[in-house]
C-alpha cells in the first residue's frame, strides 16, 4: 500500500490547469481569475454620505443643541449641487454626494425637522458620516489578482468598476460514468443480483457541488467494445472523467482492460479506509479518476483525490486544493483497530461551547450510504486504537 500523500501527489501531478476564457460575470462565480483587473477610477467616485441626515458645516454644530436653516434636499443619484453656507444645512440621503460647503453629516435620529429649519441635537466633527472619494479603491488599486477564486463580493466589485466580464481559467467539464451489468436506474423492481446505481447520482452531485460542470455519461454494460466507446467519447468531450468500480485487485472488469489499453494508468492501493483502491491516469491527455465501486468508498475517494485534482484543473492554487483540517473534540469514543491504514470516519460535527464536537453518523461500512448522508464531516483517525471521548481529533468539514 502507498500513503494518502503519495497517491494524492501523483494525482495532482497529472492535473494541469485548463486554458483561459472570457466569461460574463454571471458565469464567473467560483472560477479562478486569469487576469489582473485594476480600478480605473476611484471607488466611491465622489465624496458621499454614509447615512440619512443633514449635511452641515461641522463648525456650525458647536454648542448644540441649536437650529440651522434648511436650504435643500439631496437624494442619492442627484448631483448634490446645493451649496451649504454658514448657519445652513441640507437634508441628505445615504449615498448622495456631499454638497459644496458641507464637511459632515448629522444622522437624522439626532435632529428634529422644523420645516424650513432643523434642530441639531449633537455637535459633530469634520468628516463625520462622510465617505471620501477613493475610500474603498484608488485608481490603479487591484480589484482581482491572477489566481483569485472569484466570490460574490469579487463579482460585485468587478461590476462596480465597470466590468461585465472577466478572464478566468476555464471551469472543468467533468464526465461521470458508471459501468456494470448489475446496475439499473429508476424504480423498476430489482431482479436477483441487481442494484440501483447510486454512485453516478452521488458523484454528479459532488462535481456540481465543487463548482464544476457535471456531464452524465450514463451506464456502460460489461462489454469491452461498449466501455471503449464510452470512455473514448467521454475524453473527447470532457476535461476529466470519473468512473466508479473496477479498480480493486482481482476485479473481473473491462474498465481495467480498456484503460490499460488506451490510457496511461496507475492502479493503486492506498493506506486509507474506506477507499483503498484508486486508479488515476490519462487517456489522450485527459485525467481519468477510477474510483472504487462501494458507495461510501466512491464518495470519500472523490473527496480525497478527485476534488483536489479537479480544483487544480480549475486553476486553484496549491494551498487551496484540499479542505483544511480543523480540530474537534470527540463527543463519544471513536474506536478502531490498527490495520496499517488511516480511517476517515463519517461523523456529525456540531459547535458546542465554542468548539467543534463530533459523533459517529452511524454505520461505517463502505456500503452504508445512509451514514454518509447523515454526516457533515470526516474524522481522521490515525492507524492506532482510535480516539477516546473528550480527546481531540482532526476533522475535515464537508460542504
Amino acid at each position: 500500500m502507498i500513503s494518502l500523500e503519495e497517491a494524492r501527489h501523483y494525482v495532482l501531478a497529472g492535473c494541469r490547469p485548463l486554458g483561459e476564457v472570457e466569461v460574463p460575470l454571471a458565469d464567473a462565480l467560483g472560477c479562478v481569475a486569469a487576469e489582473e483587473v485594476v480600478a480605473r477610477e476611484p471607488l466611491p467616485p465622489f465624496e458621499n454620505t454614509a447615512m440619512d441626515g443633514y449635511a452641515v458645516r461641522a463648525a456650525d454644530t458647536a454648542g448644540a443643541p441649536l437650529e440651522l436653516a434648511v436650504v435643500g434636499f439631496i437624494a442619492a443619484g442627484s448631483s448634490g449641487d446645493v451649496p451649504v453656507g454658514p448657519g445652513e444645512a441640507a437634508r441628505i440621503m445615504t449615498g448622495a454626494p456631499m454638497p459644496p460647503g458641507a464637511d459632515a453629516v448629522v444622522m437624522v435620529e439626532r435632529t428634529v425637522d422644523l420645516g424650513d429649519r432643523v434642530r441639531i441635537e449633537v455637535a459633530v466633527d469634520v468628516g463625520t458620516a462622510v465617505r471620501p472619494a477613493g475610500d474603498d479603491l484608488g485608481v490603479g488599486d487591484p480589484v482581482v489578482r491572477v489566481g483569485d477564486a472569484l466570490t460574490p463580493a469579487h463579482l460585485g466589485l468587478l461590476a462596480t468598476v465597470g466590468r461585465s466580464s472577466v478572464r478566468v481559467v476555464r471551469r472543468p467539464r467533468v464526465g461521470v460514468l458508471s459501468t456494470g451489468d448489475e446496475l439499473v436506474d429508476g424504480d423498476a423492481p430489482l431482479a436477483r443480483g441487481q442494484i440501483r446505481d447510486s454512485n453516478r447520482p452521488t458523484l454528479l452531485a459532488l462535481v456540481r457541488q465543487a463548482g464544476f460542470e457535471a456531464v452524465d455519461l450514463g451506464t456502460a454494460r460489461d462489454d469491452e467494445v461498449t466501455i471503449t466507446t464510452a470512455i473514448a467519447e467521454a475524453v473527447s468531450s470532457c476535461d476529466a472523467l470519473v468512473t466508479s468500480g473496477g479498480v480493486s485487485m482481482g476485479d473481473l472488469d473491462y474498465v481495467k482492460v480498456v484503460l490499460d489499453r488506451i490510457g496511461d494508468m496507475r492502479w493503486m492501493q492506498v493506506a486509507i479506509k474506506p477507499a483503498k483502491p484508486l486508479a488515476f491516469g490519462t487517456v489522450g491527455g485527459v485525467p481519468v479518476f477510477g474510483l472504487p465501486g462501494n458507495p461510501v468508498s466512491s464518495a470519500v475517494s472523490f473527496e480525497l483525490f478527485a476534488r483536489p485534482g479537479l480544483r487544480k484543473l480549475a486553476g486553484r492554487r496549491d494551498g487551496d486544493l484540499v479542505r483544511p483540517a480543523v480540530r474537534a473534540v470527540a463527543g463519544e469514543a471513536l474506536g478502531r483497530r490498527p490495520d496499517g491504514r488511516v480511517e476517515f470516519r463519517r461523523v456529525v460535527a456540531a459547535v458546542e461551547e465554542g468548539r467543534y464536537v463530533v459523533r459517529s453518523a452511524g454505520g461505517q461500512g463502505s456500503h452504508q450510504l445512509a451514514a454518509l448522508a447523515a454526516a457533515n464531516a470526516l474524522a481522521v483517525l490515525p492507524d492506532a486504537d482510535g480516539v477516546a471521548a473528550g480527546e481531540e481529533v482532526e476533522v475535515l468539514l464537508l460542504g
